[in-house]
Formats: C-alpha cells, sequence, structure tokens
C-alpha cells in the first residue's frame, strides 16, 4: 500500500484519544487526528518522531492525520484506518497463502449482529475474515493484541464460532503494524476475556493467522506469516 506524501513532526501529547498535538518540522504546532482508539502503549511518547498526512478537502476540521511513529531504529503505523485495506490488498495479491483461490470479495457484509470485515467466496464455499490491527510490543519481536479490553473484539470471534458451526470457513487475521514482528501471542494481562475467547475460537475451528507489515515511510506491504502463541 503505496501511503501519501507524509511530513515529519515531534509529538508533544496525545489526548482525547483521537487528538494529537505535533510540532512540525517547521516549527509550527498543530493538532493532527489520530485514528486509533487504543492504548498505543509505547507509541506515544511526548518527543517521538512522527509522519503525517495532510488532506486538502476543505471540509475536514483536521486536515492532518498522525500516520507513523518512529520506535527505535524502526517505523509502526498507528493510523488503524489502514489496516483493512491493507489486508485487502495483500489477499487480492496472494500474499496471504492460506487464501489464495477465491473467486469474489466483499468488504463490511452484515452477519446479523454487526459486520465482518471481509466475505470471501471460494469455490467450496464462503470464507469470512475479521481483521485485527496490531501495534503492543513485548520486546524481542513479540506483538500483543489487544493493547486495551476489546469487548467489540471479542463479539466478533463469537460472530466467527457462529459462522464456522454454520459451515462457513472463518479466519482471524492480524496485521502487524510494526516492522520487528516476529511472532503475535494474546494480551491476557490486559484483556483476559479476549484471550478465552481467541482459545475458544481456535478450539471451534476459526484459523488464526497473523502476518508481519515491512512498514516505511512510503509504503505498508504484508510479507509473511507469522506464529501465534495463544498461551
Amino acid at each position: 500500500m503505496r501511503l501519501p506524501k507524509l511530513e515529519k513532526g515531534r509529538l508533544l501529547k496525545r489526548y482525547k484519544r483521537f487528538l494529537a498535538d505535533i510540532e512540525l518540522a517547521t516549527g509550527e504546532r498543530i493538532t493532527a487526528h489520530c485514528a486509533n482508539p487504543g492504548a498505543m502503549t509505547g507509541l506515544a511518547a511526548p518527543g517521538s518522531e512522527v509522519f503525517l498526512s495532510r488532506s486538502d478537502d476543505p471540509k475536514r476540521k483536521l486536515p492532518y492525520s498522525w500516520e507513523l511513529c518512529r520506535v527505535g531504529r524502526g517505523l509502526v503505523c498507528v493510523n488503524t484506518a489502514r489496516a483493512n485495506p491493507l489486508a485487502q490488498e495483500a489477499l487480492e495479491a496472494g500474499t496471504v497463502r492460506e487464501l489464495v483461490g477465491f473467486s469474489s470479495l466483499r468488504r463490511e457484509v452484515s452477519t446479523g449482529e454487526s459486520r465482518i470485515d471481509f466475505q470471501l467466496e471460494f469455490p467450496a464455499g464462503l470464507c469470512w475474515v475479521e481483521v485485527k490491527n496490531v501495534t503492543l510490543d513485548r520486546g524481542q519481536g513479540t506483538s500483543a493484541f489487544p493493547d486495551s479490553v476489546t469487548k467489540r473484539g471479542a463479539k466478533h470471534l463469537r460472530e466467527l464460532i457462529d459462522l464456522k458451526r454454520g459451515g462457513d470457513r472463518a479466519v482471524l487475521l492480524f496485521c502487524s503494524s510494526r516492522g520487528d514482528t516476529q511472532r503475535v501471542i494474546a494480551a491476557r494481562d490486559i484483556d483476559p476475556a479476549y484471550a478465552d475467547a481467541l482459545v475458544e475460537a481456535h478450539e471451534a475451528g476459526v484459523e488464526i493467522l497473523a502476518y508481519a507489515c515491512h512498514v516505511t515511510q512510503r509504503e505498508l506491504l504484508l510479507t509473511h506469516r507469522v506464529p501465534v502463541d495463544l498461551g
């Protein structure tokens, strides 16, 4: 996924979940939209180098969006709105080898109570894919999900279980937004209910996949599968 031209800045503070005050390289101080509802642990330290996109849409109250953050030598995409388009690009390119061979792809398909990110149609039947964006670092190449309690995430797992029991294929796809991910684990200390639901989903036949991401100032690219440790 090609990113728009990004501007460099320095994070002053993130607040009210969706706002971030940033000092641009020019010295100008602006407020940017932060499209990340999570805790962003380790990604929102004041003084961090950040990268922003700017919209020319006159209807937008905040023209800047916070896209990337530098952590150590690497970059992390903090804009969670990028996860689904990134996953779709990887699905259509055949990068996710476990999901190659579908004839059609539909986005945001209703299952009754809510929506699942993708519905894929295979010769053998339907496959439902829910995407989760991973940013939390636990060191030594280990990334974790979630970074805050997610009742919505547990609800999606229950829906995937129901779809699987109904005869369809069901997949949870963890998409790392970090360039250093070597494996993904459940953050049981943060949300034990989600960790339990993840184990239940796996035991019910829901496929749990995780893919690493190559992150630069110009592009995001899912590259290869990494292991998932359900704990």
